[in-house]
């Protein structure tokens, strides 16, 4: 992960600057703007300290070897539940968030409790039932 840790920490070096170059091109009359560029170098930055973290925690990957083989890269790549229904549930409630927002604010309480269950149960998922450890 070394490389994309690098991709993603250059993105800083990048976008703080442009959004000062912005700056002086808008007058800093812009703000939004500004703001905008500056927060995605933080967000690039954060990605890329989190890629390097990982990379130092997980040591090489069949994709950062060179003398690599196809196959290294075969097997499972992570754990995943295809029979949970709580991704569905969550994504129900940010939906009826963003309809809170359009359509009346007392919405988004409802929402707001609505994804606070979804979390719970997806965070919960394996400490219950027939799937727990």
């Amino acid at each position: 992960m070394k490389i994309e840790s690098w991709i993603f920490g250059a993105g800083v070096f990048f976008f703080v600057p442009i959004s000062l170059v912005y700056g002086f091109l808008t007058n800093w009359g812009e703000w939004v703007g500004i703001l905008g560029i500056l927060l995605v170098g933080g967000l690039a930055g954060m990605i890329g300290g989190y890629l390097g973290f990982t990379g130092k925690r997980v040591g090489l990957r069949p994709e950062d070897r060179s003398d690599a083989e196809i196959h290294e890269g075969a097997g499972e790549q992570g754990h995943f539940s295809p029979w949970s229904w709580w991704p569905l549930f969550l994504g129900l409630a940010c939906a009826t968030g963003f309809l809170g927002l359009a359509v009346g604010f007392w919405i988004v309480y409802i929402a707001a409790g609505m994804a606070v269950v979804a979390l719970i149960g997806w965070v919960y998922e394996y400490s219950r039932g027939d799937h727990a450890h």
